[in-house]
């Protein structure tokens, strides 16, 4: 066999390997193996499973090496598997049933018929994704430990890596829960924060902000960054925004931004950078989930990101990487 075809029958034996962590990270395996060996009968009474079933799937995760046998029909978890438990800093657990979430599972199996009519399969079967989540509690709750997880090092590199003005007001558009904005302000005391994102999001992150110990320096905005934004910020922050919408909408946004923000201000839009080569990339991975689940979602390259930066008046004037696939793009008024 050719190593090209060993790597097409990699990807295609990718999809169980996959069905398998997701197993393992919808029933908790990785939790109940935490403090030493089970039989898989124990295992499965612990985890409300089909014990035959449930003992096919850990010989398919003995493979992978996330678990490993320990004894007749017993198996522990390796250090790769401990990673799956919900319980350590870089858990990828949540980043694995987000991908396995109903609605993503559906979207990236219709991505031929996507591909065929450029809409969404999911959009048409799930309306816009984060209604689905509205609509879903358990999907929400996970798609959001998913983005806190998937945002911890980011936002500790873009506070470590960036310099911010000493007392800059930094506007957090579409902020979320405001751990962003947080890590942001406990790095530099000086500063203040306006948190500007919807109405049904923002009383979490007043929580949020409050339970930091930063009411005092920041404020909390709701409104449609597609009709405004705050006005008078020195440093306007978009983290995983201007993905999620096609160009025209993404110069709408800073467009609005550029027309709020001070005369010497600053916009950092925090995403993947598409690479200029054919080098397998993560943001190649995600650009294809956003190309599911979206009507317009991209990932974009350095030339790209200065092409829409420069519809709204605005000039790309660096790229941090800060390690993870992302990148902090500085932009300043042209």
């Amino acid at each position: 066999m050719s190593h090209s075809d060993d790597l097409l029958w990699g990807a295609v034996g990718d999809l169980s390997r996959f069905a398998a962590l997701l197993t393992m990270a919808e029933l908790g395996l990785a939790d109940h193996l935490a403090h030493g060996p089970l039989d898989t009968g124990e295992l499965a009474r612990r985890c409300h499973a089909h014990a035959p079933s449930l003992r096919r799937v850990l010989r398919q995760l003995a493979s992978m090496d996330v678990v490993c046998p320990a004894g007749p029909d017993t198996y522990e978890l390796t250090a790769k598997g401990a990673a799956v438990r919900s319980d350590v800093p870089d858990s990828v657990r949540s980043s694995i049933r987000m991908l396995g979430e109903e609605g993503f599972w559906y979207a990236m199996g219709m991505l031929p018929a996507t591909v065929r009519d450029g809409s969404s399969a999911f959009v048409k079967r799930y309306g816009h994704l984060y209604d689905h989540l509205a609509k879903n509690p358990t999907s929400s709750s996970i798609f959001d430990d998913y983005m806190t997880r998937r945002a911890r090092p980011l936002t500790e590199g873009l506070a470590k890596r960036y310099d911010f003005p000493a007392t800059a007001t930094m506007v957090d558009v579409a902020g979320g829960k405001g751990h962003i904005l947080a890590t942001v302000l406990h790095a530099n005391p000086q500063m203040r924060g306006i948190l500007f994102d919807l109405e049904h999001v923002t009383g979490h992150a007043a929580a949020t902000l409050a339970a930091a110990g930063l009411s005092d320096r920041a404020e909390v905005v709701s409104g449609d960054f597609f009709a405004s934004v705050p006005a008078g910020g020195d440093v306007y922050l978009l983290a995983s925004v201007l993905h999620n919408w096609d160009d025209e909408d993404a110069v709408k946004i800073l467009r609005n931004v550029r027309q709020a923000m001070n005369p010497d201000g600053r916009v950092l839009v925090l995403e993947v950078v598409l690479p200029d080569d054919e080098a397998p990339h993560l943001g190649k991975d995600i650009d294809l989930r956003m190309l599911a689940i979206f009507n317009g979602g991209t990932e974009r390259s350095r030339a790209e990101y200065a092409a829409v930066l420069g519809q709204a008046e605005l000039k790309l004037s660096d790229i941090i990487e800060l390690g993870s696939g992302a990148s902090l793009i500085e932009a300043v008024p042209r």
